[in-house]
């Protein structure tokens, strides 16, 4: 399926009362971010994007547990809280939500408000569909799950990219992805339920 033939799916499927909820998951740099911008456009008005990133735990409760080298990985967020805020979504007209702010690497709570107008919501994440407690509660939560399925070599191109872009020099930004940013991808990639879509090459 393309891009286009999702959002006509989209489209068609949430023609009715209530929210309709789709994951779109995948590993690091496999292009979430920007479909689902691309979506939550396209689909407008009554469309909007909700970010899993805002459930990163801070820097300094990493570093207590041990974990900053590992940032990014299922143990460095909220899982709880975030499938907390998923029951919420799907239950409540107005839910407040954590944006992660990439420019202060920390996330801020109630950054964002999701209102009644708010009808169908692209949830972006790595591990929305990760069969591990308590993400595997997840699944059964959206109507539409969506998986991105990208080679690994391109996952890679596009992760030294962006460590490029926030200053990172090459060997710096290739230690950070061997011992942090693949490991997380692969375990996206192995450890992931089926999705109902798989959209390659995206």
């Amino acid at each position: 399926m393309t891009p286009d033939g999702l959002i006509k799916l989209i489209r068609a499927r949430a023609d009715g009362p209530g929210r309709f909820l789709v994951a779109l998951a995948g590993p690091p740099a496999s292009g979430k971010s920007t479909l689902a911008a691309r979506l939550a456009a396209d689909l407008a008005p009554g469309a909007r994007v909700v970010p899993m990133d805002g459930f990163h735990y801070d820097d300094a409760v990493l570093t207590a547990r041990g974990l900053r080298a590992r940032k990014g990985s299922p143990p460095t967020f909220d899982a709880a809280g975030f499938v907390h805020l998923i029951r919420r979504l799907r239950a409540e007209d107005e839910v407040a939500i954590p944006i992660f702010d990439r420019s202060m690497e920390l996330s801020r709570a109630a950054a964002d408000v999701v209102g009644p107008e708010d009808r169908i919501l692209i949830v972006e994440g790595n591990y929305l569909l990760l069969d591990q407690a308590p993400w595997n509660a997840l699944p059964a939560l959206f109507d539409l799950t969506v998986f991105l399925d990208v080679p690994e070599a391109e996952l890679v191109r596009r992760l030294t990219a962006r460590w490029r872009d926030h200053g990172k020099d090459d060997a710096a930004a290739r230690d950070w992805i061997a011992s942090n940013d693949l490991p997380n991808a692969l375990t996206v990639i192995r450890e992931s339920r089926p999705a109902e879509i798989v959209l390659r090459g995206v």
